[in-house]
């Protein structure tokens, strides 16, 4: 079983941020710079309120037809998004974001934000694991696995 912990380790856990205040179009320009479809969204404080995604301009800028440079980013962020935990399994977090039709995730832990995971992580986290599991099948046929109670 793999765990949000494990997505982190891969990917790290660099954190791209933008205060509350800023303009939409300075988000979207941040976005596309760093390639990310997804940014944390932060108070005066530098605390975590929000998260905007491409999916929050597309429905809260342009089909309502506002201007993406005089709308701050508090205005579209989503800030009801579920949080996870670094021990919960990719499973669960599968089931979160089908059930809320969501694509991020904010992982906390000691009320600290620790990362964003997306469905693109939790995707190429099961190709790990699909592989992870194959090797050791082939190693297993092959004679050459050295593992719970095999013989080499």
């Amino acid at each position: 079983m793999r765990y949000v912990k494990d997505i982190l380790q891969r990917k790290g856990n660099k954190i791209f941020s933008i205060q509350s205040f800023s303009t939409v179009l300075n988000a979207l320009k941040l976005m596309s710079e760093k390639n990310i479809g997804s940014m944390v969204v932060l108070d005066d404080s530098g605390k975590y309120i929000g998260l905007l995604t491409e999916r929050d301009y597309a429905r809260k800028v342009i089909v309502k037809g506002k201007s993406s440079d005089e709308l701050c980013v508090s205005k579209i962020m989503s800030t009801d998004l579920p949080h996870i935990k670094l021990t919960d399994n990719i499973d669960y977090c599968m089931m979160l974001m089908a059930n809320h039709n969501i694509r991020y995730l904010p992982v906390s832990e000691d009320n600290e934000l620790k990362g964003i995971i997306s469905v693109v992580d939790l995707m190429q986290e099961n190709i790990i694991m699909h592989k992870d599991t194959n090797n050791h099948l082939e190693s297993y046929i092959k004679g050459s696995y050295v593992g719970h109670g095999a013989v080499a």
